[in-house]
């Protein structure tokens, strides 16, 4: 049978030179029926043997260990045997560029080292841990929608699942309601690149932009600082209080849900607290359902690549609320899991490769920008 038919619990090898991280990884991967912790080895040669006798479905990879760091080993698995890879790293500047680098090598995801000094830490790790591995082994298997991808459990569910309700309750807009232009963005898993795709490509001067990327706290700061070197726009973490200006984007930092209010012409940041939204903190679906409630038609927004359905909600009502929304198509994602649930609920105007969604935006905002010329 194909191995993308078996709904067998996917097996994971977890690679760290710490005893406690590898205690912590194991206690909280054995909460989800749907993972099967196939080993836990120091550092990659270890891992290497014990890939002889069983091939795990995903790399769970530290990047700093003594005998071999994990960009080394991460370079030689993806040139020899490519596997789903999900790195472990830690909260430091140098931690912050090898996690980037490692995406840029093929990594799927990147998972800080779990704090689990709460019950509620600990259920946000675990969940973190769940939804990364799944993500990273459908980013190898697009087309396997409900077998081992999934995993024949499914998700792990811990406690409630969260709407945007929990941060910002719901309210109707006025038909017709347009606030000054503003663009939306959001992603998850392939979306350090497909954002970075998006964002060099689009032209200064553009309305102001809020993106949320779903990324461990610390990280979204220093992926903020890498785009700002290579864009034409300014972009730079959100932080609260802050107006929003042409030529701006800003990213919801990892650990808080961004929130946008109108203040006259303009719009203003909001940064909360609180429980994970569709699973998620910074949410997708809180951006998009603010900036529905503050911009209305004056919005644009667009949906990337990502694992779940954060963002349909939220894209479903800037699409009521008269937004231009737009969604990235199958073949350029890394996984079609965000795009296609805002699809399927009919809230999206228009797929778009990922090439060609900055040019869709440029071409949208420069003629609603004509249209309000006197």
């Amino acid at each position: 049978m194909p191995r993308s038919e078996i709904s067998d619990p996917i097996r994971v090898l977890l690679i760290d030179d710490s005893a406690s991280i590898r205690i912590a990884f194991k206690k909280l991967i054995a909460e989800d029926p749907g993972l099967d912790l196939i080993g836990a080895a120091p550092d990659p040669f270890v891992a290497v043997e014990m890939m002889r006798d069983r091939l795990p479905d995903v790399l769970l990879l530290d990047l700093e260990m003594p005998r071999m760091d994990g960009l080394t080993f991460l370079r030689k698995i993806m040139s020899q045997r490519p596997l789903p890879v999900v790195v472990i790293s830690a909260f430091t500047k140098s931690g912050s560029e090898a996690s980037f680098k490692a995406l840029e090598l093929g990594a799927a995801e990147v998972l800080a080292k779990p704090s689990v000094a709460t019950p509620e830490e600990r259920r946000e790790a675990a969940v973190r841990i769940s939804d990364a591995i799944r993500a990273a082994v459908q980013s190898r298997h697009p087309r396997a929608r409900t077998t081992k991808t999934a995993a024949a459990a499914g998700p792990i569910q811990v406690g409630e699942r969260h709407t945007a309700d929990v941060i910002l309750p719901r309210i109707a807009t006025a038909p017709g309601f347009s606030g000054p232009p503003v663009i939306a963005l959001g992603a998850s898993t392939g979306g350090t690149e497909a954002l970075k795709v998006v964002l060099e490509a689009l032209p200064s001067g553009l309305p102001p932009i809020a993106v949320v990327q779903h990324m461990p706290q610390h990280f979204t700061r220093a992926f903020a600082d890498r785009l700002n070197l290579t864009c034409r726009l300014h972009v730079k973490e959100a932080e609260t209080g802050e107006v929003l200006t042409p030529g701006v984007a800003v990213i919801a930092p990892g650990h808080r849900h961004l929130v946008l209010r109108r203040s006259g012409k303009l719009y203003r940041v909001e940064l909360h607290d609180g429980p994970c939204v569709a699973r998620h903190r910074p949410s997708v679906d809180v951006l998009f359902r603010s900036v529905a409630q503050a911009a209305g038609g004056g919005a644009v927004a667009a949906i990337l690549t990502g694992m779940g359905d954060d963002g349909a909600q939220g894209m479903a009502e800037l699409h009521q609320a008269g937004a231009w929304t737009l969604a990235q198509d199958e073949a350029s994602c890394v996984v079609y899991g965000m795009p296609r649930a805002a699809v399927e609920r009919g809230a999206v105007d228009r797929v778009a490769t990922l090439g060609d969604i900055a040019r869709e935006i440029t071409a949208r905002v420069t003629r609603e920008d004509r249209k309000a010329l006197p």
